[in-house]
């Protein structure tokens, strides 16, 4: 396949799991690794693209930033590959728990499904939850499919609120549309709230202004994703397990890349 057209299937698989994209986006802008300016370009429409992902804005920044942008994104892509930041949230997630998804977060979605015993609500807020819904019926686990009107009694009736970052930065994260309703809920019902965030996804303050503000148009309230202030969240979820939301800005390993920003 062509460069190019390996680009433009990258930049049209909708929510494709986020591995195997980096890896096709990797496989592409490696082929202009010896041409810094096609690079750049390349980079920047894929990134234009798709400005809320995360690992997807942490390969581009790595390979037009480092010496060597082709070892840059295999490494990238091998992080990724070898993210356990699902497994962790699986393992920390209390026993016997009522837990609520917002829509069919990747992450999140594969640790609830490593646990048989948590009741899982999954608010289907995008229309996109139904695929989580049916894996999780097809291993017998308790779900419930919850219409996205019901994010805030589903929050308020959870024992715990599951988040995932699309793609943050120390005071702020990019969610599922519905993630701030539940997170809001949730506070004021005191019911923990852990964010999600997997290798890639944490990003300087700079980037994340740059790569969200890009889009702009339309209302909020019709976007798929929406802003989630960390002052609403209990606990981070990442490759090392559970930590507290101060340790954000230790995990911040994308360098500042102003010319992927026109």
């Amino acid at each position: 396949m062509h460069p190019i057209e390996r680009l433009r299937y990258v930049a049209r698989a909708g929510d494709a799991p986020t591995a195997p994209l980096v890896r096709e986006a990797a496989i592409a802008l490696a082929s202009f690794a010896h041409d810094p300016v096609e690079l750049v370009i390349a980079c920047r429409q894929l990134i234009e693209r798709r400005p809320t992902s995360g690992p997807l804005l942490w390969v581009a920044a790595r390979m037009v930033t480092g010496t060597d942008p082709g070892t840059e994104a295999w490494e990238a892509v091998e992080a990724l590959e070898r993210d356990t930041t699902a497994r962790e949230l699986a393992h920390a997630l209390p026993a016997d728990s009522t837990v609520l998804v917002i829509g069919a977060s990747e992450i999140c979605g594969e640790a609830v499904l490593q646990r048989p015993d948590v009741e899982v609500l999954v608010a289907d807020t995008v229309g996109e939850g139904y695929g989580l819904v049916r894996h999780l019926e097809a291993r017998d686990h308790a779900v419930v499919d919850v219409p996205a009107a019901g994010v805030g009694a589903a929050a308020a009736e959870a024992d715990l609120v599951l988040l995932e970052a699309e793609v943050m930065h120390e005071h702020a994260a990019l969610a599922r549309a519905g993630s701030l309703a539940a997170a809001a809920v949730a506070q004021h019902s005191h019911t923990p709230v852990w964010l999600a965030a997997g290798v890639g996804r944490v990003v300087p303050t700079r980037m994340y202004e740059w790569a969200t503000g890009s889009g702009g148009e339309g209302d909020p309230w019709d976007d798929d994703a929406e802003s989630v202030p960390v002052s609403l969240v209990d606990q981070l979820v990442g490759p090392s397990g559970l930590q507290p939301v101060a340790e954000i800005r230790y995990r911040i390993d994308c360098p500042i890349a102003p010319e992927l920003f026109r």
